[in-house]
């Protein structure tokens, strides 16, 4: 049974019961990312899905100016007491910034796909900034199509991709368009933001979870990482890309349980 919180500005959407699990999804996409992965977890967690302000259900609600920090301000106060907060990609950096500013909050952190900086840089494995441009200039002239090409990279590799893609597509769409500044901005966040100095300072036990095959956040990148945030648990899904929850749920949801019942274990004793 999924219930809907309507908490101040933004919409939440929660069902299952136990330990409570957050979820934030990546860019140009929504809550709906999940749809077909919360039912491999809502026997064992509470699952909450918030959509970031400006994209599903809170495409109205744009802050300004518009980035990670404001995401986070105005996602921090939906946290359920005591979760974890899992981050997909763009929302990999949004649960980030939130461990370091709530963390009485957050028991444990999972990023899927995610990194301190997404763009690539001297030493620093990324997506190249000329492909950022392009979906950029792309955007001003066709959401859509725009859309439909970074789920293609996304899912590039997989050898389920054309079924990923779709899955990916079906449900995203159930949900509101985004806001077009959200779109832009967000894009602007993966092309700026660096939180390389910031992560070390993360307390909260963090797992780390890639795709070998992901050509977003390349697995080259990922010694940097654990250089920059040591005390983070490190999983590399050999067969899977950017969306491993939807290419490889079962293995997905087995890890995020594992690493839930380690950080309750640890907290208890």
């Amino acid at each position: 049974m999924e219930s809907l919180h309507t908490n101040g500005e933004l919409v939440t959407r929660t069902q299952g019961t136990g330990v409570d699990v957050v979820f934030l999804h990546g860019w140009g996409m929504n809550s709906g990312a999940f749809t077909s992965f919360i039912p491999y977890l809502s026997d064992n967690f509470r699952v909450t899905t918030i959509d970031l302000p400006g994209f599903g259900e809170n495409a109205e609600f744009v802050p300004s100016p518009y980035n990670v920090e404001t995401l986070a301000q105005s996602i921090v106060n939906q946290l359920p007491n005591q979760c974890v907060l899992v981050g997909w990609s763009l929302g990999g950096l949004v649960a980030q910034k939130l461990a370091l500013l709530a963390p009485e909050k957050i028991t444990g952190l999972v990023t899927i796909a995610s990194t301190p900086r997404f763009i690539a840089g001297p030493c620093w494995p990324g997506i190249a900034a000329d492909l950022l441009s392009m979906f950029e200039t792309q955007l001003e002239k066709n959401y859509q199509k725009t859309l439909e090409r970074f789920l293609a990279i996304q899912a590039m590799g997989s050898e389920t991709a054309k079924q990923d893609i779709k899955a990916i597509r079906e449900q995203v769409t159930q949900f509101p368009d985004p806001a077009e500044e959200a779109l832009k901005k967000g894009l602007r966040i993966l092309s700026t933001e660096d939180m390389r100095q910031d992560v070390g300072r993360i307390t909260t036990p963090t797992l780390r979870l890639y795709g070998r095959l992901d050509s977003l956040v390349p697995t080259s990148g990922i010694d940097r990482i654990c250089e920059l945030h040591p005390q983070a648990d490190t999983v590399v899904l050999p067969h899977a890309s950017h969306a491993p929850f939807i290419s490889h749920p079962q293995q997905t949801a087995d890890i995020l349980f594992r690493f839930a019942a380690g950080v309750y274990q640890q907290k208890a004793s």
